[in-house]
């Protein structure tokens, strides 16, 4: 009876240790894709990548050197943006149509109603 329980113990073990080596191996695995993503530098990447990442960088640069305007805009682009303020401005009685306009809505005033 005592060996028939030992090997019973020995069976379960055996399960327990499958299934946790399977887990091990798959979460193995997984870390280990995704370090190898996290840690390729940029000379091992595929032209493509290195083309996307390049550019990138490049508007990064140029947006903070435009201080929040428009990246690479010539006399065309100014011309034309002062061009519309002014036909928007004609159009709607003028006013700063640089900023987002303030509402007023007064409160209203209602009356008693008083029933007979």
């Amino acid at each position: 009876m005592c060996v028939c329980l030992q090997i019973m113990a020995l069976h379960r073990l055996w399960r327990v240790s499958s299934l946790l080596r399977s887990v091990v191996s798959v979460t193995l695995r997984r870390n280990i894709g995704l370090s190898a993503i996290v840690f390729n530098k940029a000379r091992d990447l595929d032209p493509v990548q290195k083309l996307f990442l390049d550019k990138i960088r490049e508007y990064n640069t140029k947006s903070k050197a435009a201080a929040g305007g428009v990246v690479e805009a010539g006399p065309a682009y100014q011309k034309n943006l002062t061009e519309e303020m002014t036909k928007l401005q004609r159009l709607f009685g003028g006013g700063d149509l640089t900023n987002f306009p303030q509402f007023r809505f007064p409160e209203a005033k209602l009356e008693d109603v008083t029933t007979k």
